[in-house]
């Protein structure tokens, strides 16, 4: 479903250096990997470039046989909005909307509206436990719950690939653990792909293959 090959990424600010060299990678649907790797290995970069954010200075990334360097960025916009997800550390929740107006920002903006968005939006709010939340403000929820909804958020429009940048960095252990396994769950029952950034063991613990970043590319590895 998503194949990475040979990508390179440097920045000449604030001094010239080369993030990584020659990474592959081949996802599946349904697929669920984390990508582990030093402070300042390039993870997010990563992120970024797979999800067309970022350009990569060679290399090439193809979604379901989709050339993304092939892709203008208008292109790229669309891509994204119809076949990503993504889940942040910051949640990124608006804080004047409610829980179910957040959740259906992404089908607004495929321009789907009406009983189609009421009804997936409440049906990802059943399954990530919220329910009965879909009128609340996002102040009225705790860490753990605005990291549901960011998931549910990620997932109301059947994204192919789910991208999640440290996650859990926000929470404390006990809803770290309930988020990082509902993220690998939901990503799986909906038919997609997920790759989970992350510096904790135990997050990568629930991934199907852990992997390894550095300055010449990615390697499988075991959590300790």
């Amino acid at each position: 479903m998503l194949a990475v090959r040979g990508l390179a990424k440097s920045f000449a600010e604030p001094r010239p250096r080369t993030v990584f060299a020659s990474v592959d990678l081949d996802l599946a649907r349904g697929e669920y990997v984390a990508v582990m790797g030093e402070s300042g290995s390039g993870k997010s970069t990563l992120l970024n470039l797979i999800a067309g954010l970022d350009r990569a200075d060679s290399g090439t990334i193809a979604l379901e046989g989709v050339d993304l360097a092939a892709l203008d960025d208008d292109a790229l916009t669309m891509l994204r909005r119809a076949r990503f997800g993504f889940v942040f550390q910051a949640f990124h929740i608006l804080p004047y909307l409610t829980v179910a107006q957040n959740v259906a920002l992404p089908l607004s903006l495929l321009g789907i509206d009406g009983e189609e968005t009421t009804r997936r939006t409440a049906g990802i709010l059943a399954k990530v436990g919220l329910g009965e939340r879909d009128a609340s403000m996002p102040r009225e929820l705790s860490g753990g719950e605005l990291q549901r909804v960011a998931i549910a958020r990620a997932l109301v429009h059947g994204p192919q690939l789910v991208l999640a940048d440290e996650p859990t960095g926000n929470l404390d252990a006990e809803s770290a653990d309930q988020v990082l396994h509902l993220l690998r769950d939901q990503v799986k029952a909906h038919g997609a792909a997920g790759i989970l950034v992350t510096h904790s063991h135990a997050a990568a613990a629930t991934a199907d293959r852990v992997l390894l970043l550095s300055a010449s590319g990615l390697r499988e590895t075991k959590v300790p």
